[in-house]
């Protein structure tokens, strides 16, 4: 059994593997030659090839316990026929709804759309750099990926002023993500994917209706990848209420973002938890790095524990912080 599933399925205290969000991305010179020569970031994702390289890149490096596949939360919707394009230093562009049909959408065109995300997974099942380690694949939450689709752009300066103003479009949405995020996790785990990340990453913009948009449609999902045989991790950022979370997802873990007290929440859960260090402390010096991450570590010396950021490693993180925080969390006893 990998170490993450023996924290995770067994929940055992007693290792603490590792790896980290977005340890495929450009703090390594490596991946910044490859996008340099590819500057559209859904052809590079739906290049099975250099996908693989990517992928790899930082288990060659520092020997993390999974592989997390490059891809993106946003190719389901580019799969359901929505136009996605990254800007340059603005991120995630999409094209209008109107533009798709949305009552005849092909569950044979999106698998043909995104065929090549699941031949990476075919790819890298095999290989011998993942001998012993996990391959996670992973989905946006309904919640997130209706957020995207409708406001066309990223939330972080806010909403639409009208975003739910067409409730009919956004019961039709969360239905047809339902059943396309979970073709998407089929796909992946038939193709090798031996863990599930859902990413809720704008979960903290729901003020109301939580059953409707959080809870129940994460639930669905979460079933649903366990009916397939796959552990499942959540990581709905910025909830605030973890514990209620936890109670009816039911998720195999929960990953914390690093506004989150870790100390309040092994009190307040059971079931393992994921990541929850703040990145930019990788942007500090070596000693600091070491103290704040044994600190983190001990908090959780009896609780099962997946070691990880609080968010995606930051661009200008040195690969030295990098090769030293590997050293400190595999040296913890």
């Amino acid at each position: 059994m990998t170490l993450i599933k023996e924290c995770l399925l067994n929940r055992n205290t007693k290792v603490k593997p590792m790896w980290l969000m977005r340890q495929a991305g450009r703090y390594l010179p490596e991946f910044r030659e490859i996008r340099k020569k590819n500057t559209d970031f859904i052809k590079l994702c739906l290049n099975p090839e250099l996908s693989k390289e990517i992928t790899l890149q930082p288990i060659k490096r520092f020997g993390f316990d999974a592989a997390v596949i490059f891809s993106d939360i946003l190719m389901v919707p580019y799969g359901i026929g929505q136009s996605v394009k990254f800007k340059k230093n603005f991120g995630p562009q999409l094209g209008h709804l109107n533009s798709i049909d949305l009552d005849n959408i092909s569950e044979k065109e999106f698998t043909d759309i995104l065929a090549p995300v699941y031949k990476l997974l075919a790819n890298l099942k095999n290989d011998s750099n993942l001998i012993g380690k996990d391959l996670i694949g992973f989905v946006g939450a309904p919640w997130t990926l209706m957020v995207y689709m409708i406001n066309e752009v990223s939330p972080k300066n806010g909403l639409k002023n009208n975003f739910f103003e067409n409730k009919k479009l956004i019961d039709k949405l969360l239905n047809i993500l339902d059943q396309f995020i979970k073709l998407h996790i089929k796909n992946q785990v038939e193709s090798g994917a031996s863990i599930i990340q859902i990413f809720d990453s704008w979960a903290g913009l729901i003020n109301d209706k939580f059953d409707k948009f959080l809870y129940n449609p994460t639930k669905s999902l979460v079933d649903y990848t366990k009916q397939l045989g796959v552990p499942v991790i959540c990581f709905p950022r910025n909830i605030g209420n973890y514990p209620k979370f936890c109670n009816i997802v039911n998720p195999d873990a929960i990953s914390i973002d690093y506004n989150v007290d870790p100390r309040s929440i092994i009190n307040e859960i059971s079931i393992p938890v994921q990541g929850g260090l703040d990145p930019n402390i990788l942007l500090t010096d070596k000693e600091n790095l070491r103290q704040k991450v044994r600190e983190y570590l001990k908090i959780f010396n009896n609780h099962p524990y997946i070691f990880n950021l609080g968010h995606g490693i930051l661009p200008t993180t040195e690969i030295d912080m990098v090769e030293e925080l590997v050293k400190v969390v595999r040296e913890f006893k």
